[in-house]
């Protein structure tokens, strides 16, 4: 017996050295995003190895190197040189929305898989190209949103698949803080941010993206039946090319979907609320979760939950996509970080912005 134990520990120090030692070699699109600070900062990651950075802002650059450290020799002015000196297996996206086409035209040919920061695309006409491009040089394509890695979203799902409410009719989605300019994001991220070109809008992208991406995932891919949305800008002189405030309305065929998505919340916010026929069912951040059940008019039974983080890989974007490279996980259909959710999410997207400017409701096909 002890020698099948002192085997398998064995087996499994050997497995995790081969993995230490035969990480991903990844390459980083552009440095505007403030989200680049997740991955730069990830330096204990054994899944994978940057080996190539495309930023042709040097003062940015600079700025970088001086709190992570990296080498600037892998620092590049272009996507195609550094792809073409550094061979990365994939390419994380970390500028401006409306280039995410442009990683995707040089890196599918290449053979080299492709994550992006959310929303996916500017629109569908860009995330169409992109699906294209994904399918024809068979390369993986995926999204990543801050709430794919909550402990307490995957505790949610697991209720409603439970039956734990009862049937679903109502789904409620808030995201958002008091505004990108207010709550200090960098120069080169705020830029870009709060151009309707280079993002798509304003809130109503930024992080109405959260809450179609989760609804379409609660229910498995099916689309609303139509979409209505009104936007406002509640703050011209921070954001004055873009809205701030957004409300998004999905009808479905038996239950509706109401999106919140805002830079004008007093607090910073990513929670969600599903209602169900006996109760409800709220993830009220990354790792507290309560459900009540109804007893009575206004009278309920409550559990509360705080869940830990999600096991590995499904803590970390960047492992995930070392595991999906590798082939030791799949990607599920409609999960929150595949290409066919987020084809949705951004028709969902499309649909709202022209809901909001021609103030009617918008049927998808």
């Amino acid at each position: 017996m002890r020698s099948i134990i002192t085997y398998l520990i064995f087996f499994i120090s050997i497995s995790n050295v081969v993995i230490a030692q035969n990480p991903i070699k990844i390459g980083i699109a552009g440095m505007t995003h403030g989200h680049v600070h997740g991955l730069l900062g990830d330096k204990n990651n054994k899944d994978i190895i940057i080996v190539g950075i495309a930023e042709s802002d040097t003062a940015l650059v600079s700025r970088y190197q001086q709190m992570y450290h990296f080498d600037k020799s892998i620092v590049y002015s272009n996507l195609a040189e550094m792809l073409d000196k550094t061979q990365p297996d994939a390419v994380l996206g970390f500028g401006n929305i409306y280039d995410h086409l442009s990683i995707v035209e040089q890196c599918a040919p290449r053979g080299i898989h492709v994550m992006v920061e959310k929303p996916l695309a500017v629109n569908s006409t860009q995330a169409k190209k992109m699906k294209s491009l994904a399918d024809k040089y068979k390369i993986e394509l995926l999204t990543n949103y801050e709430t794919t890695w909550y402990g307490s979203h995957e505790k949610l799902y697991e209720e409603v698949q439970k039956g734990t409410v009862g049937s679903i009719k109502k789904v409620m989605v808030n995201d958002g803080h008091k505004g990108p300019k207010k709550i200090g994001v960098e120069k080169e991220f705020l830029s870009w941010l709060t151009d309707p070109k280079l993002n798509g809008g304003g809130a109503i992208i930024d992080f109405g993206c959260y809450g179609a991406n989760l609804i379409t995932w609660l229910n498995k891919g099916e689309k609303p039946i139509s979409v209505t949305a009104i936007t406002s800008q509640l703050q011209k002189e921070n954001n004055p090319k873009v809205d701030d405030e957004s409300i998004i309305i999905l009808k479905y065929q038996d239950q509706v979907g109401v999106v919140q998505g805002s830079w004008n919340w007093p607090i910073g916010r990513k929670d969600m609320e599903v209602y169900g026929e006996k109760g409800v069912i709220t993830a009220e951040n990354h790792q507290n979760v309560n459900v009540k059940i109804a007893t009575g008019y206004n009278t309920y039974d409550q559990e509360d939950y705080q869940i830990k983080n999600r096991e590995y890989p499904y803590n970390n974007p960047f492992s995930y996509f070392a595991a999906v490279i590798n082939k030791t996980i799949e990607v599920q259909p409609y999960n929150l970080s595949s290409l066919e959710n987020n084809m949705i999410v951004v028709e969902i997207l499309d649909a709202a912005r022209k809901s909001a400017q021609s103030h009617k409701e918008i049927k998808l096909n």
